[in-house]
């Protein structure tokens, strides 16, 4: 297999206005304030997989990412959504329930939040691709003579409807399009380090904006292999089906992460015909960005990597934490 010269494992998240990535032991965040300065954030960051040793089995590791992912994409969101907003101030006092939740359960409230946010998100995903795909589809099988074979075919294109649909949706809105812009900066910032090019803004942009390690072709994989799965899952209930697919998205999820992981790492025929749906489907969820967006997203890369660290051979002696 051929292996990319210059392959790094470090990957990101798009914010309102700026750009989380995630380096070996840091994660670093750059907001542009609306004043035009860059806020910049760095904390120390060790993976859960590396805390416990079974956590970071092949598959195993895939789910465990997936949620550890989550949650810190959340709360990187929202720090960059205080940041932007120029909303940095004092918190207010907690009400009287907050207190007595902190006090009783030994708790940051704000942890609490976090953590409902996520499981929120989840309950979404779940029932708009796993939950009402089958249902119509169900629906549909009471009005019309169809096969489990035709029924799963019906399935899958509503499945794959409703994503495409909803990501090309949220798209026009302005605030989500600069989203996806900051998406596409933070693509071609890690494509011009991989091909060994000088991580300038003019240089940046003359990279990819698709990536094969990106959060939209996993999702785009996890879709297309929960159809091969679901295929051999009966029809007889549809409640039961659906529990069924439940048991089987740990394993799904797990396959996908370790082919994400395989697709960023190799350029070959396997690894392209691997990305294409999910390269496909980044024409809709990152957007050309501007020199100013990939700025940010430099910045927020040159906080973790290894190279620019003290001590590193490209340090450049300005490495904050604001």
């Amino acid at each position: 297999m051929s292996k990319k010269t210059n392959f790094t494992s470090i990957g990101g998240q798009a914010l309102i206005e700026g750009v989380m990535m995630k380096g070996p032991d840091k994660i670093g965040i750059a907001v542009r304030k609306s004043d035009g300065e860059i806020v910049t954030k760095v904390d120390e960051y060790t993976p859960v997989t590396k805390k416990h040793k079974i956590l970071s089995l092949p598959i195993i590791r895939g789910v465990v990412n997936f949620f550890a992912m989550m949650k810190l994409g959340y709360s990187t969101m929202m720090y960059s959504a205080e940041v932007a907003g120029d909303e940095i101030m004092e918190q207010e006092e907690p009400s009287k329930f907050e207190k007595w939740i902190s006090e009783k359960f030994k708790i940051d409230i704000m942890d609490v939040v976090m953590v409902v946010g996520v499981l929120l998100g989840v309950a979404l995903a779940l029932f708009l691709f796993m939950f009402l795909p089958t249902f119509l589809t169900g629906l549909l099988g009471k009005l019309l003579p169809l096969s489990d074979g035709v029924k799963t075919v019906i399935e899958s294109f509503v499945k794959m409807a409703i994503f495409i649909g909803y990501m090309a949706g949220i798209a026009y809105v302005p605030d989500i399009k600069r989203v996806f812009s900051y998406h596409g900066a933070e693509h071609k910032t890690i494509f011009c380090y991989e091909q060994g090019g000088e991580l300038t803004p003019e240089n940046a942009k003359k990279y990819s904006r698709f990536h094969p390690r990106c959060g939209t072709n996993f999702m785009t994989i996890t879709l297309l292999l929960s159809i091969l799965v679901f295929m051999f899952v009966g029809w007889g209930n549809i409640f039961v089906r659906i529990l069924l697919k439940l048991c089987c998205l740990p394993l799904i999820m797990g396959i996908s992460y370790e082919l994400i992981k395989l697709a960023g790492k190799y350029d070959n025929i396997v690894t392209r015909i691997i990305s294409f749906p999910g390269m496909m489907i980044q024409r809709i969820t990152t957007k050309e960005p501007d020199e100013e967006m990939l700025e940010v997203a430099i910045t927020a890369f040159k906080l973790v990597a290894p190279e620019y660290q003290p001590g590193g051979e490209k340090y450049e002696g300005k490495v904050e934490n604001e």
